[in-house]
């Protein structure tokens, strides 16, 4: 099962007893926050949690799948995420 946008505003409510329209707000504002400020450059450390960071990938050659022919993959960012010891820790099952 995958977790949603809508499942954390479903526990945020019952969690913290705010109202559904509170609950979004929080969500959304958290979640754009952490957008602009991966678009920015900079990373993101939620302690406890893990680390986004965004990074650098060079021009290299690819398949495209469809034909199978050689082809350029642009340069481009991407966004990766390093979780925290503690995370994986409970992840495993490690007390």
């Amino acid at each position: 099962m995958t977790l949603t946008k809508a499942d954390i505003i479903t526990e945020v409510v019952s969690e913290n007893g705010y109202s559904r329209h509170q609950a979004t707000n929080t969500v959304e504002t958290l979640l754009e926050f952490i957008k602009k400020t991966l678009e920015s450059g900079e990373d993101v450390l939620v302690s406890g949690f893990g680390k986004f960071c965004v990074k650098q990938k060079s021009e290299r050659r690819g398949r495209n799948p469809a034909t199978g022919g050689d082809m350029m993959l642009k340069a481009r960012k991407v966004v990766t995420f390093t979780c925290s010891g503690i995370l994986r820790d409970k992840i495993n099952g490690v007390d």
